[in-house]
């Protein structure tokens, strides 16, 4: 582990959360390099065969690179998508016609039983289905017509991390592979978030900032709300602090009233049209008074309480949010130290969770 990388101190815990969150440009480059023809060929086959519209399935963390995967798919091609509610499937006994649709499932481990289920059931029912997993010899690889490994490697810190963001170019390859697109917006990715790394001593500033706060709201808007979702579960699973995400659109339809200037508001402001969308929000929570603390370009940190600047220049904005989630996942895990507790191992939760 380099000095440019985050570094637990001395001999506190974290220390596996912390080597993975390294590991996370060179991972980048590993799909970019390694990964990204075989992602190309999937793509180019299930293009062949013209879903008419596509369903996500996945839980946690992988359910937020889902979500990030269906506004790909909406916005870069047109194409109608639904989150699944897999107890249809596997409590409900539920089997609609799923000619021509794509069912995409998304899991680190790839070894959660509804995920299985509910795949064998779509493909039963006529879908082309595809797993994106971290584990090509899973259940739910075997189960599926089609497969993606991310190549993270092995990940053993309960909270994901570069399992996550790993996710995140994967499906961005997969849908500029079903688009016919080069993927080149990505190549900036790793040198970028290996730079984002190397701040971790801003983080450590924030967190010292809020280390004592009793509840966190997140929102933002466009490709950006995935982020939001993952970074309020990174907090809330790690330092157990409660971390309420929004759309900003949602957040201003009745829960704005219970913000105030103590509870801090954390904005991932991505530069573009999302960020646009969310400027009204940011109007009206710094209106309130709020204590907003923005992840995002230079000229949005400068307006709020606090914040941290994002490199976003020349960057698409389908492609931020692989960083956006990187200091979010710095500031969970020196929160959580700041706090005296473990991110590595959260109580109550293991790995592998096995839904049915």
């Amino acid at each position: 582990m380099t000095a440019t990388t985050p570094q637990p101190r001395g001999d506190v815990p974290g220390r596996i959360m912390a080597r993975e969150m390294a590991e996370q440009p060179a991972v980048l480059r590993r799909i970019l390099a390694d990964g990204a023809p075989a992602i190309r060929q999937v793509a180019h086959e299930i293009a062949a065969r013209k879903p008419r519209f596509v369903l996500l399935a996945a839980r946690g963390t992988s359910d937020n690179a889902a979500l990030y995967a269906k506004y790909l798919l909406e916005i870069r091609l047109g194409l109608p998508c639904g989150l699944t509610s897999m107890s249809t499937t596997t409590a409900y006994g539920a089997r609609p016609d799923l000619t021509d649709v794509l069912v995409l499932t998304v899991s680190q481990s790839g070894g959660s039983p509804d995920l299985v289920a509910s795949t064998r059931a779509a493909r039963e029912a006529g879908a082309v289905t595809l797993a994106v997993t971290n584990n090509p010899d899973s259940p739910l690889a075997a189960v599926s017509e089609y497969h993606i490994d991310i190549l993270a490697g092995p990940e053993k810190a309960l909270p994901a991390t570069k399992t996550y963001t790993a996710s995140l170019l994967a499906l961005y390859l997969f849908v500029e592979g079903l688009r016919g697109g080069d993927g080149t917006a990505a190549e900036v990715l790793p040198d970028l978030a290996g730079q984002l790394l190397a701040r971790q001593d801003e983080i450590r500033a924030l967190a010292a900032r809020y280390r004592f706060a009793e509840r966190m709201v997140i929102t933002s808007r466009g490709y950006g709300y995935p982020t939001a979702k993952e970074a309020a579960l990174k907090l809330m699973e790690t330092s157990y602090i409660p971390a309420l995400s929004y759309s900003g659109a949602d957040l201003v339809h009745g829960p704005l009233a219970m913000v105030d200037n103590v509870s801090p508001v954390i904005a991932v402001v991505t530069d573009g049209k999302g960020g646009e969308a969310l400027q009204p929000v940011l109007d009206r929570l710094r209106g309130r008074g709020a204590d907003l603390v923005v992840i995002g370009p230079a000229a949005q940190v400068e307006r709020a309480s606090a914040g941290f600047v994002l490199p976003t220049e020349g960057v698409a904005e389908e492609v931020q949010p692989v960083l956006e989630i990187i200091p979010l996942q710095l500031l969970a895990y020196e929160v959580t130290i700041a706090r005296g507790q473990d991110p590595d191992a959260p109580r109550a939760l293991a790995k592998v969770t096995e839904t049915h």
